[in-house]
């Protein structure tokens, strides 16, 4: 059976917002309003109690974009003390490092207002940045084992088109991190398989819900301050970046999961879903396993960043070389690390979950510390998504956010229920407004339509009424590219 409460009880505006799920196994603290709430399958809270199962748990919540996931559903924030806790790769996902990433532009929306030059963007796009599969990226004449092990820092020089003046460099200092550092004697585990695949797959998207998007700044007044000291303006063309680490942080998981596996079975744990694995931090298996995440992390990135360098080159052949794409952000929503939160130090694991820090908190990376960071909220395809900054009630749920829209069909049913119809006219195609796509068929993508996903405003109002983040602006889309 499952109870509720609401918490918050003497503010009644937040408390519509924050729940508290009593499960058998403990306690789950759910960010959502109630229309939200009333359609989450009572799958997510099976799951949310196998992980509650997990010994010595802190804390866990879920995000109003909350969805079924494997072993954990995505939209989790679990927590442990570091001296005493668990590591879980199924509470860190399968796409290690997978983040956001935004670039300012000069353009204004109305630059791009000819639905002909938003199609020759994307086509240029498509040439500087390989959308398919099995395409190798354009990047061989960098040394995989240079970014491996020192992230951005890694990359030649030419890469960092900012680097004349490091010290302003916004590809190094406008991320949640440039390098992470960990053993280096890990690496020996990795086959020359998947040295060559990561290799080849540098500055490639992936397919699913990775993408590049322009989309239209629409500042919200009540942040313009902060808006326009991170360099926004309104009707700012800004470019939008969804993706991970590819094949490295696949062999990662895939290595790992059999390794923790093996852990579990020596030290008799487990849950009722064996798909959910788990180890000790002070075992091997999970002190290898930090290790080589925190290598993946590294690659995701420089993946992020070198998809970026492809953009700004295909801007620089449309509208020439002096088309400059300084970075916004730069961070993740599937990772495990230590923070400190009121004096104490957790194993925080954040799976389709964003970190938004408020202005004066001490993580903020130095140009953010002022203002709290950029949190980068994507929509689906063909709806708004949005920039946010952490709130002082992020401080409740560890100061975590939500990722993006969530999805509310899985990629079968949306491509049973969803009809071409729908996700056209949602597209705007055909009209001056249309969302330009670099894919020739819709039919392909319709797992990716806005109708697979739930109500991102929804999503955004439960974050901004559960006090834990606000909106800078709102961004509306203009052309996405979509791997395949």
């Amino acid at each position: 059976m499952i109870a509720t409460e609401t918490l918050d009880k003497d503010n009644s505006l937040k408390a519509a917002f924050r729940r508290k799920v009593l499960l058998p196994a403990g306690e789950l603290h759910v960010y959502a309003e109630e229309q939200l709430f009333s359609t989450l399958d009572y799958k997510v809270f099976e799951m949310a109690n196998n992980n509650l199962q997990i010994p010595g748990s802190a804390y866990m919540s879920y995000t109003p974009d909350v969805h079924v996931g494997v072993g954990t559903c995505i939209g989790t924030t679990a927590i442990w003390p570091s001296d005493s806790g668990f590591v879980s790769p199924s509470i860190v996902g399968s796409d290690i490092g997978c983040g956001m990433r935004v670039h300012l532009t000069p353009l204004h929306r109305d630059d791009l207002k000819d639905v002909k030059l938003r199609r020759k963007l994307v086509k240029a796009i498509e040439r500087f940045l390989p959308v398919e599969e099995h395409t190798r990226g354009h990047f061989s004449d960098i040394r995989l084992e240079n970014v491996i092990r020192n992230g951005l820092h890694g990359l030649p020089k030419k890469y960092i088109p900012d680097g004349y003046t490091p010290r302003k460099s916004s590809s190094l200092t406008h991320v949640e991190s440039s390098r992470f550092a960990f053993d280096e004697q890990v690496l020996d585990r990795f086959p020359d398989l998947v040295w060559h695949r990561s290799h080849r797959q540098l500055g490639t998207l992936g397919g699913g819900n990775h993408f590049v998007e322009l989309q239209a700044v629409e500042i919200a007044e009540d942040n313009r301050k902060i808006a326009e000291s991170w360099g926004l303006k309104d009707g700012q063309v800004i470019v939008m970046i969804h993706s991970g680490s590819r094949a490295w942080g696949g062999y990662v998981n895939h290595y790992s999961s059999g390794e923790v596996t093996k852990e579990m079975r020596k030290g008799g744990y487990g849950t009722a879903d064996p798909r959910l694995i788990y180890a000790p931090l002070d075992s091997e298996a999970a002190r290898n396993y930090v290790q080589l995440m925190y290598s993946a992390l590294n690659y995701a990135v420089v993946n992020r960043h070198l998809i970026a360098y492809a953009v700004r080159e295909a801007m620089q052949e449309v509208f020439g070389k002096g088309m400059l794409l300084p970075a916004l952000y730069d961070l993740m929503h599937n990772y495990a690390w230590e923070e400190e939160h009121d004096g104490q130090t957790y194993f925080v694991h954040r799976k389709g979950a964003t970190r938004a820090l408020p202005a004066g908190h001490p993580d903020n990376p130095a140009p953010f510390l002022q203002t709290g960071h950029p949190a980068l909220i994507p929509g689906s395809m063909g709806s708004a998504s949005y920039l946010m900054v952490g709130a002082d009630g992020g401080r409740d749920n560890y100061y975590s956010i939500c990722h993006g829209a969530g999805r509310i069909r899985s990629r079968n049913a949306s491509k049973r229920e969803v009809s071409l119809q729908e996700f056209e006219l949602s597209m705007g195609i055909g009209t001056d407004n249309e969302i330009v796509v670099n894919h020739r068929s819709l039919e392909s993508i319709i797992d990716e339509s806005p109708q697979a996903y739930k109500d991102v405003d929804q999503i955004i109002s439960s974050v901004v009424g559960g006090g834990l983040a606000t909106v800078v602006a709102k961004c509306k889309p203009l052309a996405t590219v979509k791997g395949t």
